[in-house]
């Protein structure tokens, strides 16, 4: 297990590495596209309920909503039933944003396995299921 660990590991820091530069708009960091990821793939939430699907901490999580909202990113709503508590939506410039990066890294991504078998491609393609495995455990 630890030598498989060992070369799975480089390969994929390497390859998300390569994946991530892969940017349109470098204003935006990537803790601040996965935070608006986050809020497209869940919907609107809580600054606090954001920074734990996050993993950060919640001053952390304020001062990138605080970025994103000056980019026009994202809004704030008032609660349906907390008038003291925000609502964090993603607006849609940043969902034009999200579709732009993916866009970018899924063509960039889609050269690099153009180059590759077709063998090798359908062994990816069998893989994918295991990685998400892996990420979710």
């Amino acid at each position: 297990m630890a030598e498989l660990a060992a070369l799975l590991r480089p390969s994929l820091l390497r390859l998300t590495r390569l994946v991530r530069n892969q940017r349109v708009d470098t204003s935006v960091t990537l803790t601040q596209l996965s935070a608006m990821a986050t809020l497209s793939k869940h919907g609107p939430m809580s600054a606090g309920e954001l920074a734990t699907c996050e993993k950060v901490q919640p001053p952390s999580m304020t001062k990138v909503l605080a970025n994103l909202e000056e980019h026009g990113l994202v809004r704030r709503d008032v609660h349906p039933s907390d008038k003291r508590q925000a609502i964090i939506a993603i607006t849609e410039a940043g969902l034009e944003l999200l579709d732009s990066e993916r866009r970018s890294r899924d063509q960039w991504l889609t050269k690099r396995l153009a180059a590759l078998t077709a063998d090798e491609r359908a062994l990816l393609q069998r893989v994918v299921p295991i990685l998400d495995k892996l990420a979710e455990q």
